[in-house]
């Protein structure tokens, strides 16, 4: 059975708005550190090779999800053309066993969070059912 993933509002998800810590409240930067300085509210540490480090990987991560967002759009415009060019032919809507392999292929590889990946790819694609 497939179903399609919703936010609990029934609305796009939100990214939550960061809490405004109280007038001298640190505890949001994270443990002090030896020094007694509370750590870098940015990476989390004191400890300025582990900073920088968090600073590399995130710069990397950053890239990642560029790469990912563009290719998630372009999938989605591949997919909608698929589907009306198929329908303006005289085809169907769906052809659901090409949904159902595109959801195994995505659970092989990464369990239930892929077959959950893969339904919003798919929802991004041809819409909601």
């Amino acid at each position: 059975m497939m179903t399609d993933v919703v936010e609990q509002n029934g609305g796009p998800a939100q990214p939550d708005p960061a809490p405004v810590p109280a007038k001298g409240d640190v505890s949001e930067a994270g443990p002090p550190g030896e020094s007694g300085d509370p750590a870098d509210a940015r990476t989390g540490t004191v400890e300025p090779n582990a900073a920088a480090r968090i600073v590399q990987i995130r710069e990397r991560i950053d890239e990642i999800d560029h790469a990912l967002i563009t290719l998630w759009q372009e999938r989605a415009a591949l997919s909608r053309e698929v589907g009306a060019t198929r329908m303006a032919s005289g085809g169907t809507r769906l052809v659901l066993s090409r949904e159902r392999d595109i959801l195994e292929r995505f659970r092989l590889a990464l369990g239930a969070d892929g077959t959950q990946l893969a339904l919003l790819l798919l929802r991004a694609g041809r819409g909601p059912l």
